[in-house]
Parts: C-alpha cells; structure tokens; sequence
C-alpha cells in the first residue's frame, strides 16, 4: 500500500532511490503502481487461509517473486543511496521459502499418497 499511498512512492523513502534527478517523477509514477502487489497479496492470503491444498503453490508464488526480483535488479540494476528493505531480505527470503517449498510438497508422517 506504500508504493500506492506515499508521495513518493516508497522510491526514496524506502527504495532510497533518488527521485530528484531529471525523470525523477517518471520512476515515482513506475514504483507506485502497487496495485498488483495488493491484489496478489490478498489472493494468496485467501488460497493460503481457505483452500490449503494450494499452500505449494502459494510458497512457490513466493519464492518466485524475489528470485525474479534478483534478475531484474542484475539485468537492469539501478543507483540507490542506502540498500532497499526488498533487496536486503533477499538473501533471506530465498533460502527460507526454498526449504518451505520443499517441506510443503513432502506428504504428511501417517498419509498416504
């Protein structure tokens, strides 16, 4: 909601992008579009919490979203003042929701496939 609500977008104030420079408004307007992340985010709350078969896929969702993060930020890398919150927890976010993801799809002690 931040990349929606806030003035800037969350570019500067969380993304420590510096908005100032010529274009400055073009990458608050790109950065803003929080839109999607709101919806998916409530789609996996509603998969996660009401049909828990699709916890795999939920994990995977997840997983997915930093790792494309990574590439993005190696393809097309751009110039922050400080280290941004999302690319800082990437090196968490990975690892963890890798061994979730590999947990998730092992079938529970008991059960039968």
């Amino acid at each position: 909601l931040v990349h929606l609500f806030a003035a800037d977008g969350g570019a500067h104030s969380i993304a420590t992008i510096d908005t100032s420079v010529a274009g400055g408004s073009n990458i608050i307007v790109v950065r803003s579009v929080g839109c999607h992340s709101t919806l998916a985010a409530g789609l996996l709350w509603v998969l996660l919490l009401r049909y828990r078969g699709f916890l795999p896929l939920v994990i995977l969702t997840l997983l997915i979203e930093p790792l494309l993060r990574e590439v993005s930020g190696a393809l097309k890398p751009i110039e922050t003042v400080g280290v941004a919150p999302g690319a800082a927890l990437n090196v968490w976010a990975i690892p963890v929701l890798s061994v979730l993801f590999y947990l998730a799809l092992c079938p529970a002690e008991g059960s039968r496939p």
